[in-house]
């Protein structure tokens, strides 16, 4: 199995936050993280020094390389500093292509 990971630390959240599935809009400064393991990419953050982790509101999505999982976790980083309820981006070619849920068809 191929894999990689690429973390960036203080990465302030701009107006209206992050996205997560589990805590909601997390905002201030935080700590993202891209975990690539063909043909998915895992994206969570967390508040920078604290321990736990939080999916990003789009995650996993299909990513077939690690070249584009770089480019992914860049797209989420500029995202979260963007003015908006930053979400994983879904509109890069041929990397974000949301994966299904174990249980669809």
């Amino acid at each position: 199995m191929t894999w990689a990971s690429w973390t960036t630390t203080g990465v302030f959240a701009g107006r209206g936050g992050v996205r997560t599935e589990e805590a909601g809009v997390l905002s201030g400064d935080l700590t993202v993280h891209t975990t690539w393991a063909s043909p998915e990419a895992q994206v969570a953050v967390q508040y920078t020094g604290g321990s736990d982790w939080f999916t990003v509101t789009g995650s996993p999505v299909r990513c077939e390389s690690e070249e584009y999982s770089r480019l992914l976790h860049q797209a989420v980083v500029d995202a979260v500093r963007a003015d908006g309820a930053a979400t994983v981006p879904q509109d890069l070619p041929t990397v974000a292509h949301r994966v299904p849920p174990a249980s669809a068809p």
